[in-house]
C-alpha cells in the first residue's frame, strides 16, 4: 500500500512515460500481445433502488423493460455475429421483475453458442451463486460504487444496495459460490480519486489473499452523462485525470502483475487508443447501455415505474426505445476496434475458453 501510494503521485512516483514502459513490459510478459473483447447485454433497467447518479435510478422517469430469454438471445445471437463469444450480462436489481430463475433461463440459453458468459448484477446469497455457476456462468463483476463509506450512504438512499458491506463483502460470496472471474472497480467521480484508488488496491491486495484461485479484473471507469443528468459535468475536486488515469493503469499493472485491467467505452476512442498497449488486457467494443439496444428488442413492452412498480405507458408513439444507464463515449464498431488493435500489432481475442478444455480424455 505505500509502494502503491507512492507511484500513483506525481511528486514521488516517477515519470509516467517511464512507468508506462515498464507497464507495456509486464503486460507482455504476462499476458502476450492479446486483448480481450466483450460486450454488454443489457437484460433489464428495472431497478428497486436509487443511486443518485445512475440512469437506471428508481425514481427516474425512464422507459424501463425486461428482455424475455428469447429476446436475450436474439440480441446475442446479433453480439455473436459480430464475433463476440464473451458477454456480460447487466441487469439492475429488481426481485420482481429480474427474479429467481430468469437469470439461470438466460444463461441455459445463451451457453450453447456463447463459451464465456459473465454476470453484473444484484448481489446475492452463497448458494444463489452457486446455483448461477451451475447454470454456466463463471465471472462476475461487482463495482463498490464508491469505497468512501460516508458518500456511499449519501449516495444510496433507498434499496438494497443502501448496505454497504452487503455490497464490499460480494466477491467473497461469489467466490465461494465457484465463480473462477470475478472483477471489483470503483465509479470514479463520486469521491476523491486518490482515496478510491487506494481502496482499491487494498481490496484487491485482500481478495489476492482469501480468495486465490479465481482470476480478478478491475477498472476505474469514469462518471458519464446519464439519465436524468445528461449535462453532467465532472467535479474537479473529484474527478480522474487522463493522466492519473494512465498512471494507475500502470501502476496497477506493475504492483499486481496478473490481474486484469478493463477500460470500457465510457473513454473516448484517441484514449483509448493510446492506452491500448500500455497495461489494458480487456476492453468492450459497441457497446449499447439499454435493454434491446442492440436489436429493439423489448421495445413492445416498455412501461414506466413508480417506487419500483409498474406503470403503464399513456401513449406510445411506436418510435421509443428503452432509456440507456449511461451515455458511452467510443462509438466505435467492434471491428473498428479489432482494427485498431491489430494496427497496435494487437491481437483481438474474442474467445479464449471453450469447456471442451474441461473434457475428460
Amino acid at each position: 500500500m505505500r509502494r502503491f501510494a507512492q507511484l500513483i503521485d506525481d511528486a514521488t512516483g516517477g515519470p509516467l512515460e517511464e512507468l508506462a514502459r515498464r507497464s507495456q513490459q509486464t503486460t507482455r510478459r504476462h499476458f502476450g500481445k492479446t486483448m480481450r473483447l466483450f460486450a454488454p447485454l443489457y437484460v433489464s433497467n428495472e431497478c428497486v433502488n436509487n443511486c443518485s447518479y445512475c440512469g437506471f435510478s428508481r425514481d427516474a422517469g425512464i422507459f424501463r423493460t425486461t428482455l424475455t430469454v428469447d429476446q436475450v438471445v436474439t440480441e446475442a445471437k446479433h453480439l455473436h455475429a459480430l464475433g463476440f463469444r464473451n458477454l456480460l450480462l447487466v441487469a439492475g436489481e429488481h426481485p420482481k421483475f429480474v427474479s429467481d430463475g430468469y437469470l439461470q433461463n438466460c444463461l441455459d440459453a445463451l451457453k450453447p453458442f456463447i463459451p464465456t458468459l459473465a454476470l453484473e448484477v444484484g448481489p446475492m446469497e452463497d448458494d444463489q451463486y452457486s446455483e448461477i455457476v451451475g447454470h454456466g456462468a463463471e465471472g462476475l463483476v461487482v463495482y463498490q460504487e464508491t469505497y468512501h463509506r460516508e458518500t456511499y450512504q449519501q449516495l444510496h438512499t433507498a434499496g438494497p444496495k443502501k448496505n454497504f458491506d452487503w455490497r464490499l463483502d460480494c466477491p467473497e460470496r461469489a467466490y465461494a459460490g465457484g465463480f473462477r472471474r470475478i472483477g471489483i472497480g470503483a465509479l470514479f467521480g463520486l469521491a476523491n480519486w486518490k482515496f478510491e484508488a487506494l481502496a482499491l488496491c487494498a481490496h484487491l491486495e485482500y481478495l489476492y489473499k482469501h480468495c486465490w484461485k479465481a482470476q480478478f479484473t478491475i477498472a476505474f471507469p469514469r462518471m458519464r452523462p446519464y439519465a436524468g443528468n445528461y449535462e453532467y459535468e465532472p467535479n474537479p475536486e473529484l474527478y480522474l485525470p487522463d493522466k492519473a488515469f494512465v498512471r494507475l493503469i500502470a501502476v496497477f499493472r506493475l504492483l499486481f502483475p496478473q490481474v486484469g485491467i478493463v477500460v470500457s467505452t465510457r473513454e473516448p476512442a484517441p484514449l483509448r487508443d493510446a492506452i491500448a498497449t500500455l497495461g489494458v488486457t480487456h476492453m468492450s467494443a459497441g457497446a449499447k447501455t439499454e435493454p434491446g439496444g442492440y436489436t429493439g428488442a423489448g421495445s413492445d413492452d416498455l412501461h414506466l415505474t413508480v417506487k419500483g412498480r409498474r406503470v403503464e405507458l399513456q401513449t406510445k408513439s411506436g418510435c421509443e426505445k428503452a432509456t440507456e444507464q449511461f451515455q458511452i463515449h467510443d462509438t466505435r464498431s467492434p471491428a473498428e476496434v479489432a482494427a485498431m488493435l491489430r494496427g497496435q500489432n494487437l491481437d483481438p481475442v474474442w474467445k479464449d475458453w471453450d469447456e471442451s478444455l474441461l473434457a475428460t480424455p
